[in-house]
């Protein structure tokens, strides 16, 4: 009986490869997560990294290991090395974006080095969630957000117009009596896109079962945060021109973003709701079928 709490004491206690392992990942990969974590604290369009992270941490903590999970060295070890080399590529280029990709792969290289691939699909919605936290690179950024902005701008106008107020479009400047309104890259939707795509998949891996009702979730947060933005584009311009102009920026303007967002996820949840409620009305259809 003595020997007992020994022997429990001995099995928790790290083995020594595993310390060395996690101090060279550390130190391989400091750079890209020092990087991660800056660019989650200060930039505005990596902000809901800190949320995912945590939030994906939680559910694979909840969902913990997988039926028949078994470790596959040999694939683990491949990724992992392909995983460092990628790492010092991208390093040496300075491409930031796939130094992430990098320490995300040695991750995975890691799980499935140590509780196999199964493990891996086990955890798909955390492991997407945490792929969704890195930031787009900043060429896919401009050229996704320009089309957005001239769209929105468009929805915008359109809208102005249809509440009488006399607006010119010019790109993506909407031009209005004595005033004008510049559609920045940071006000194209961009940034409610992602994190409602993001907010779509937490959604959707949490209250559905089946896949097509999920990317059904999941796509219609595009159309979602594309109208909410034009809304809030057309807002602020009623506002403007209505009530102050002075209401095109400051804490009122973003006021409005938050709203908007709050309102978009609102939707979101009751279509998800939705969804759900026929994934039920369906799975009791066929229970007597399959009786």
């Amino acid at each position: 009986m003595a020997t007992l709490p020994l022997a429990l004491t001995k099995s928790r206690t790290p083995a020594p490869s595993t310390v060395i392992a996690g101090l060279a990942f550390l130190l391989l990969f400091a750079q890209p997560l020092t990087t991660l974590g800056r660019d989650w604290w200060n930039d505005p369009d990596a902000g809901h990294g800190l949320l995912l992270f945590p939030v994906a941490l939680w559910i694979a903590w909840k969902r913990g290991r997988a039926p028949l999970a078994a470790p596959q060295p040999a694939l683990g070890l491949a990724l992992l090395i392909a995983s460092v080399i990628l790492r010092y590529l991208s390093g040496l280029a300075s491409e930031l974006y796939t130094m992430r990709l990098s320490l995300l792969g040695a991750t995975f290289g890691l799980i499935i080095f140590s509780l196999g691939i199964r493990q891996l699909m086990h955890w798909w919605l955390p492991a997407t969630l945490i792929f969704l936290s890195i930031p787009l690179p900043d060429v896919l950024t401009s050229s996704l957000a320009l089309p957005l902005q001239l769209r929105a701008s468009e929805w915008g106008a359109s809208l102005l117009e249809m509440r009488n107020v006399p607006v010119r479009l010019s790109g993506n400047v909407l031009r209005l009596p004595g005033q004008q309104l510049f559609v920045t890259e940071a006000c194209s939707g961009l940034r409610s896109l992602t994190a409602l795509l993001s907010l779509g998949l937490l959604i959707a891996g949490l209250w559905l079962k089946t896949t097509p009702l999920r990317v059904i979730l999941i796509v219609m947060a595009i159309p979602i945060a594309m109208v909410l933005n034009a809304l809030r584009i057309f807002l602020t311009g009623f506002l403007v021109y209505y009530v102050d102009p002075s209401l095109a920026e400051g804490v009122m303007h973003y006021s409005e973003g938050w709203a908007m967002f709050v309102i978009a996820f609102l939707m979101l949840s009751g279509l998800a709701l939705l969804l759900s409620a026929m994934e039920s009305w369906w799975r009791r259809r066929r229970l007597p079928e399959a009786a």
